[in-house]
């Protein structure tokens, strides 16, 4: 059964280019596209979309506010922000207004669909850079005491604090680094790791490495995420 999509852009170019591209992908359907926050609302009372696809800055009503409107008055339809904009401005108040994807506009034609598939999943549907963003804002804001809305963007389960030790193995720390680094015991340090890697599926470091890599919460050597 295809994902029925509306796409929510200010500008035609963008938008048209956007409603191509998903009309040439497997198991998506555009029922709509909109030209402004406004025009998406009413598209989604009209159409009853699974996704929209959501631009930020636009006339009229922005993306916040649209999907802070689709959220409370039609909570079955989900938001996938797709936007030029990856800065903190533009990530934590999309989230907070309900978004349960994130992508910039340089995303392809996969990471579109996956992003889809995982929202109407239950999951979260971040780019990798996203992820990171969020992941690195997070620990430095909350610790290990971040909010369950923002626990529900990592994936496989993992509590902010899994994820901060998985990133610190994929740097190379041994376990006394890692709880002299978060000023925990290495009991606890264990602990988590025992609980990341059942929920990571992973039996050892190097498994972990590589699952931290692919999920984009941590960076491989020699490249960058900027």
């Amino acid at each position: 059964m295809n994902a029925r999509v509306v796409v929510a852009d200010d500008q035609s170019v963008v938008r048209e280019g956007i409603v191509m591209l998903l009309g040439l992908l497997p198991g998506i359907e555009v029922v709509g596209s909109a030209r402004d926050g406004e025009e998406a609302v009413a598209l989604v009372a009209e159409q009853s979309p699974d996704v929209v696809l959501m631009d930020l800055r636009m006339p009229r009503c922005d993306g916040v506010e649209a999907t802070r409107r689709i959220r409370k008055e039609y909570p079955s339809t989900q938001v996938v922000v797709l936007t030029t904009f990856a800065d903190d401005d533009s990530l934590f108040p999309a989230l907070r207004a309900g978004a349960r994807g994130y992508l910039t506009k340089d995303a392809g034609g996969d990471e579109i669909v996956r992003a889809i598939q995982a929202v109407l999943s239950g999951e979260a549907g971040l780019s990798p850079v996203v992820q990171r963003r969020l992941l690195e804002r997070v620990t430095t804001a909350f610790g290990a005491d971040a909010p369950p809305s923002v626990e529900a963007m990592l994936p496989d389960g993992l509590t902010p604090r899994e994820a901060e030790v998985l990133v610190l193995i994929a740097d190379g720390r041994s376990n006394q680094e890692i709880a002299r680094e978060l000023h925990i015991s290495q009991a606890t340090v264990k602990s988590h790791i025992n609980n990341l890697f059942a929920k990571a599926g992973v039996r050892d470091r190097a498994q972990a490495v590589r699952y931290a890599y692919v999920r984009g919460l941590a960076q491989p050597p020699g490249r960058s995420f900027t």
